[in-house]
């Protein structure tokens, strides 16, 4: 282990960010429509994921669930920053609170894959895979 002036492994990462409950996930587990939780909770990255993921289980074009799985992923990046995360490091599945920033970035991934952006699909689903490996292989 490499330590600096200041302690600590300078070869450690950063630790993990566990953002805060989302107080949209009572909504959507009461059974609330996606549509009617992202108008009660319009920062909130799982409002926004559940709505893409209705939608794209409802059948909607490919564009849709890219347009609301966009929104989630920059709420959640805005909410990432907010509690200590600096652009890497590990936010884990195993953590719920992080669930909808996960889903929307698959979501994200998944969708520009169905429409041909595979620049996007290829960074996004290696951010996926580099924020949680097991987030990454449930939802890819």
């Amino acid at each position: 282990m490499t330590s600096g002036p200041f302690g600590g492994d300078l070869m450690a990462g950063p630790p993990p960010t566990h953002l805060p409950a989302d107080p949209a996930d009572a909504a959507l587990a009461g059974g609330e429509q996606p549509a009617a939780v992202v108008r009660q909770h319009p920062a909130s990255p799982a409002a926004w994921a559940a709505l893409a993921a209705h939608a794209k289980e409802q059948g909607a074009d490919d564009v849709t669930v890219y347009a609301y799985a966009r929104v989630g992923y920059h709420r959640s990046l805005d909410m990432l920053r907010r509690n200590g995360w600096k652009g890497h490091g590990p936010v884990p599945w195993e953590h719920e609170p992080n669930r909808g920033f996960l889903r929307a970035l698959a979501l994200l991934a998944l969708s520009a894959r169905a429409i041909g952006e595979t620049d996007e699909w290829e960074r996004c689903s290696t951010f996926l895979r580099d924020s949680s490996p097991a987030a990454a292989d449930e939802l890819l």
